[in-house]
């Protein structure tokens, strides 16, 4: 089966069979409202959502929390912004992203990792399910965090390159096969509105926040709205973003457009310690 991606033709033979047969088609369309993206998912209730079953990225992991699920998934068109609406389970709401901690005469960040939600997008390559595979391939990554996203109301928008090429500066995994890939994890360009927060060196408190919002978001790294909510041992959570930013590390989305994508859930833990979706077929109606 051939799927013609930004004028790149994608081969979903050279997957395996597995990916192959698993590939979920999810119908992108206008829609008859405007969502606010503020977690509240009141207006997307008339519309019934896409059920995306979620599973370990790695097999037999240790350290992943958030385990088999299906998210409830929603997408639409609106005036030339696509919305993005998720729902899934998760027994607490975990805020806190690597907090200072007074340990040892000094402020360590402390491991502690929040909750975070991630849509991404195949920008260019052979586009696989896994980042840790044989694939040479570029993503758009839409990365929601409760401890983070939330504090500005943006979700970063970043550009994974995952290639078998030597990287300097990128992360470096073994693959199934015993090849080394490596993943070059980069935010698009400007601020999305936080940083690390700096803190002395004299105690004032046990514990202090790690995230500095005193700038502004701006540029490419700002293009993603995004809110979540969490009651009643679900989160909610709602994105928005132009389809055509202008922006160059950025994927343009349009009228007719089939995409293959994905998203992903992080449960308080980061990198590969996730649960991912199978391929995703976004179809934009014409």
């Amino acid at each position: 089966m051939r799927i013609r991606l930004l004028g790149i033709t994608v081969l979903i033979g050279c997957m395996s069979m597995a990916q192959a047969d698993t590939v979920q088609t999810i119908d992108v369309g206008q829609l008859a409202f405007t969502p606010e993206t503020d977690g509240v998912l009141s207006e997307w209730q008339a519309q019934k959502p896409y059920n995306v079953k979620i599973t370990p990225a790695i097999k037999d992991d240790d350290e992943n929390e958030t385990g088999t699920l299906e998210v409830e998934f929603w997408i639409g068109v609106s005036n030339g912004i696509i919305h993005v609406a998720a729902r899934w389970p998760d027994d607490n709401a975990d805020t806190d992203f690597r907090p200072w901690e007074w340990r040892g005469g000094k402020y360590r960040r402390s491991k502690k990792r929040d909750d975070m939600f991630a849509l991404r997008f195949a920008k260019s390559g052979e586009y696989n399910r896994s980042m840790i595979a044989d694939a040479n391939y570029e993503a758009d990554v839409w990365v929601w965090s409760a401890g983070r996203s939330n504090l500005v109301g943006k979700a970063s928008d970043q550009i994974h390159r995952i290639t078998l090429k030597i990287t300097e500066n990128a992360a470096e995994y073994e693959t199934e096969s015993g090849k080394t890939v490596y993943i070059d994890r980069n935010t698009d360009a400007g601020s999305v509105g936080y940083d690390t927060k700096k803190v002395g060196k004299v105690k004032t408190e046990s514990r202090l926040p790690s995230i500095d919002i005193s700038g502004d978001a701006s540029g490419s790294a700002a293009d993603v709205s995004a809110r979540g909510i969490w009651a009643d041992g679900f989160w909610s959570l709602e994105m928005q973003r132009a389809l055509d930013t202008g922006h160059s590390d950025d994927v343009k989305l349009s009228a007719a457009q089939e995409i293959l994508g994905q998203i992903a859930v992080f449960n308080k833990n980061g990198s590969q310690h996730k649960s991912v979706s199978e391929l995703l077929l976004f179809k934009f109606a014409k």
